[in-house]
């Protein structure tokens, strides 16, 4: 959740010229950085020992921290107002932004509902249809709930009948939701409200009387916010009942890293419960059968061997997609009555692309795969024999194809680099797409070139990137580029629509995306190949990105900068780290940076299973190996950094940025500017204001403006 006749007066401003080949420039001045103490703290791990003297930076509200915090906001802030360019890019993102913008709606009885922003509000509005062709109606509008609009709508559950919505808010960024109950009819509140939940949706019972959802206990006083979150339980909750008396459906205290997904299928016969541990791509199924009273939670995957997606049943019989002995993802179906693993059967085998999720619609499946990290959906029959192809234009991202098994219609989302995201209807009968929601953005699509490449990482592995920019670009090296990427946690980085980007290529910049192993875009094998022990190989396959643009004749290190966002926070520092002379500037976004400690806060130990952890002697050693705040080396010449992250966020906790940056401002030994930029009423990200988010974005895109001699 991102025209032209104005474009020209903007880009031929004197402060925005990006086409020269200046140097980067650097304070007059070097900068006088916050004084950032040291405690005498080292640990020690397997027998080797570790100082860490900006531990005291762990907690945000002592008030040394506070002092440091303010003292490097006031730097930071003050840096970046010297900057003419600022204003003219906020501005400029502000008039982009803009723009009309519709979620993908889905169905619930004979009403519709979906979200859209008129172009600048905070936050999304949430709409019902009660007809497709009727006027919709507000039915909920998180803007009214905070002057600054900072409390998000994170979680919705509408009953069958669509009567009823169950919704959660969250406050200030965390990832902590607080549920109530709506009556979709009248648009009021129920007496319903449901707290310490994090993770987790709200699935009704199919005649509406409750719904089923997961929760944490309530969490010490002044621990919400960095306390580590374990022993996550089933709850049922009765309509208009407080939450003290909500029945406990499942726990297992035998297993407290477990968390859980609780649904209830399609026909309401059944809830279904995935149990997984931390962040790895393996879980468990269980099931309870509604319709036997007193039934128990029977468990039906007990092994965690692989990847178990409930797609929908046919009475006892469940469709999964599964990553077992099919690392690209196929089809299966269980038969719950004979469910010894001689009985399954294959629906849909593995193909060359790879499959990210199946729904079931007019008793079809709609299969979504990824040919080299773009989108292809293709429909099977109930014996999985082919139906057709969704016909879909150029390298883009295709995603929706929600409803019930006996729908006819359904609803996408299709955007692109250059394409907005618009929202098609789709029937599945005839196979025909009509556009439901398209918006308009004042630009010209066709000024920009979308091309794929692939080239050869340090092992010989072949690796796509997408490049985007304007036409016409001079493969001279001198065009200012960002590299950004993630690396991780099975996530799959494809084509989208970003306004923000669009700016960036407005002022003659060069946007490239590697899609690197240990994400999702070639199925499990390329998502392992970049965990734990084989973490190095995500850094190799972006250092060899950011090598094939220069050598290619893009850009050269001056004019490279590099960033992402959590995982890709940590990406962007380790490659700042091992090749510090291939940047000139870094923006690593609310990174994991402190790899020996990151277990220890929020959710945080639910990323061993990508990254491994730092009690095991040998993971220890390879963590140790590429931890960014643990490899910065004295006197050391690394590009301008400016990391960002928020007083809020629970997620990755401020801290990995806080320590990084006093560390990393200690060890600079050339004039490169080392800043960062403290947000505060805000998180990880999600449910972010769209105006802090204009704000930082023309932040991050006004440091690079300066730092890669973007001005005359």
């Amino acid at each position: 959740m991102d025209w032209l006749n104005k474009l020209s007066m903007f880009a031929t401003s004197a402060v925005l010229m990006s086409g020269c080949a200046a140097s980067p420039k650097y304070p007059d001045r070097p900068l006088v950085y916050p004084e950032a103490h040291k405690v005498d703290q080292v640990d020690n791990y397997h027998g080797v020992e570790v100082a860490d003297p900006y531990r005291w930076l762990e907690d945000p509200d002592a008030p040394d921290t506070r002092v440091w915090i303010d003292a490097q906001n006031k730097l930071t802030f003050g840096y970046l107002e010297e900057i003419p360019a600022r204003r003219q890019i906020r501005e400029r993102l502000t008039e982009l932004w803009d723009y009309e913008k519709y979620g993908t709606p889905f169905k619930r009885g004979s009403r519709h509902f979906y979200a859209k922003n008129d172009g600048l509000q905070n936050q999304y509005v949430l709409y019902v249809l009660d007809s497709l062709d009727g006027e919709p109606r507000m039915l909920l509008d998180p803007n009214t709930l905070s002057e600054d609009g900072t409390v998000a709508l994170s979680g919705m559950g509408i009953s069958d009948d669509g009567k009823l919505m169950a919704y959660s808010l969250s406050t200030a960024g965390s990832d902590w939701q607080e549920w109530h109950v709506r009556d979709v009819d009248t648009g009021e509140d129920l007496s319903d409200h449901l707290k310490w939940t994090k993770f987790t949706g709200a699935s009704w019972s199919k005649d509406g009387t409750g719904f089923y959802y997961s929760r944490y206990d309530e969490p010490e006083e002044g621990a919400e916010l960095q306390g580590v979150n374990l022993d996550q339980k089933v709850f049922y909750h009765q309509l208009g009942a407080p939450q003290s008396a909500d029945t406990l459906v499942y726990e297992r205290s035998d297993h407290p890293k477990w968390g859980f997904r609780a649904f209830v299928t399609d026909d309401g016969g059944y809830v279904i419960i995935s149990a997984s541990e931390g962040t790895e791509r393996k879980n468990r199924v269980f099931y309870k059968d509604l319709h036997a009273e007193d039934a128990q939670v029977v468990e039906l995957l007990g092994d965690a061997d692989a990847q178990y997606d409930f797609i929908d049943n046919d009475g006892a019989v469940f469709w999964f997609r599964t990553d077992l002995d099919a690392p690209r993802g196929r089809v299966i179906a269980i038969d719950t009555r004979k469910s010894e693993r001689a009985n399954w059967r294959e629906v849909l085998p593995e193909a060359d692309e790879t499959l990210r999720g199946v729904n079931l619609l007019n008793d079809t499946f709609v299969a979504v795969y990824l040919k080299d990290a773009h989108s292809q959906v293709k429909m099977f029959d109930l014996q999985g024999a082919f139906v057709r192809e969704v016909e879909l234009p150029g390298l883009c991202t295709a995603g929706g194809f929600g409803g019930k098994r006996a729908d006819t219609k359904t609803f996408y989302s299709f955007t692109g680099f250059s394409t907005p995201g618009t929202i098609y209807r789709y029937d599945m009968e005839t196979g025909e797409s009509t556009i439901f929601r398209k918006p308009a953005v004042d630009f010209n699509p066709d000024e920009y070139d979308t091309r794929q490449v692939f080239y050869s990482s340090k092992d010989g592995t072949r690796v796509p990137m997408f490049i985007i920019h304007k036409k016409g670009l001079k493969l001279d090296g001198n065009n200012p580029t960002y590299l950004y990427g993630y690396g991780g946690f099975n996530v799959a980085m494809t084509p989208y629509f970003s306004v923000s980007r669009l700016v960036w290529m407005e002022m003659g910049g060069v946007f490239a995306m590697p899609n690197i192993r240990g994400g999702g875009e070639y199925g499990k094998e390329w998502n392992e190949a970049g965990m734990k022990l084989n973490r190095q190989n995500v850094y190799d396959d972006f250092i060899a990105a950011a090598q094939w643009l220069i050598d290619n004749k893009y850009t050269r290190p001056e004019k490279l900068a590099t960033g992402g966002g959590s995982n890709g926070g940590l990406l962007a520092a380790v490659c700042m780290i091992q090749r510090p002379e291939l940047f000139g500037a870094v923006l690593p976004a609310v990174g994991v940076l402190d790899m020996l400690r990151f277990h220890k806060f929020t959710i945080g130990w639910a990323w061993v299973s990508d990254y491994g952890s730092p009690d095991d002697p040998e993971e220890f050693k390879a963590l140790y190996a590429y931890s960014p705040l643990h490899n910065l080396k004295p006197a050391t010449h690394y590009p301008a950094v400016m990391l960002t992250t928020a007083d809020h966020d629970d997620r990755v906790v401020p801290a990995h940025s806080f320590k990084f940056a006093a560390a990393l401002q200690a060890a600079q030994g050339g004039p490169a500017p080392t800043l960062i930029r403290i947000e505060t009423k805000a998180g990880h990200g999600a449910g972010k204001p769209t105006t802090k988010r204009i704000e930082e974005q023309a932040d991050e895109w006004a440091f690079l403006v300066r730092t890669l001699g973007m001005n005359p």
